[in-house]
């Protein structure tokens, strides 16, 4: 069975992502978000570890949110563009890549607490 990923922030009682996955084993994180052509609202990529990341080859911008191990929002990337690297966050050991413009949105910001939770569909 499937599984989806739920991004929950607790903080301002909004979901981030509805339909995301996780990168969880080395191939996985490496690929990333390479090949697709864009990430839709609702949508996203759950990284772990993590503490810094890249959009070389990327076609699109995206939102990155750096996370700690509980989940707490350490570091926040709006509208990373491609070919850009982000710094070392050491207080990260995950990453939430989203649609360009969510955290904006939700109005996300660090010090905010997520829930993440694997459905299955």
């Amino acid at each position: 069975m499937a599984t989806r990923l739920v991004t929950i922030n607790t903080t301002r009682g909004i979901r981030l992502t509805e339909s995301g996955s996780v990168a969880k084993n080395p191939l996985s994180r490496m690929v990333g978000l390479l090949g697709r052509r864009s990430l839709e609202y609702g949508d996203g990529l759950w990284i772990v570890p993590c503490n810094s990341i890249h959009s070389f080859f990327m076609k699109f911008t995206f939102d990155a949110i750096f996370l700690d191990k509980n989940l707490k929002v350490v570091h926040l990337i709006r509208e990373m563009k491609p070919w850009r690297i982000s710094k070392m966050v050491l207080s990260a050991h995950s990453v939430l890549e989203v649609a360009a413009g969510i955290t904006q949105q939700t109005a996300t910001r660090v010090g905010d607490q997520l829930e993440i939770r694997q459905e299955e569909v």
